[in-house]
C-alpha cells in the first residue's frame, strides 16, 4: 500500500483548485475599482479626501500611483460597513483586497 503523500502529490492539480491570488495586474485593477466606487460615492470620497488631504487635482493626477492606490484600500480596509458594500458592488472578495493591497507594497 503506498503512502498518502504518495498519491496526494501525483492526484491533486493545485493550479486548478488553489484560489488564485491578486497579482499585480489584478491588484492595480481591483486598486482602480475601489477609487471609482469611491467617486461614485460622494459621501465617502469626501471623507476619503478629508482624511488624506487630497483634492480632486490631486485624485486625477496621482490615480495611477502604487503609494495613491495603497492609500485608497487602505482607506476602504479601515471602514467595514464601506468595504462590505465595495465588495458586493463589485463582486469582489473582502480578502482580495487585502491581497491587492499587500502586492502593491502595502500592509
Amino acid at each position: 500500500m503506498a503512502p498518502f503523500g504518495y498519491y496526494y502529490g501525483r492526484t491533486l492539480n493545485a493550479p486548478l483548485t488553489m484560489r488564485r491570488t491578486a497579482n499585480a495586474r489584478n491588484a492595480e485593477t481591483i486598486a482602480l475599482n475601489a477609487l471609482s466606487f469611491l467617486v461614485e460615492s460622494s459621501d465617502a470620497l469626501e471623507t476619503f479626501m478629508r482624511q488624506s488631504g487630497v483634492d480632486p487635482a490631486t485624485i486625477r493626477a496621482r490615480a495611477a500611483e502604487r503609494d495613491f492606490l495603497v492609500a485608497v484600500l487602505d482607506f476602504l480596509m479601515a471602514d467595514e460597513a464601506l468595504l462590505i458594500r465595495f465588495c458586493e458592488s463589485t463582486r469582489t472578495e473582502s480578502n482580495a483586497v487585502k491581497h491587492a493591497n499587500y502586492q502593491l507594497g502595502g500592509t
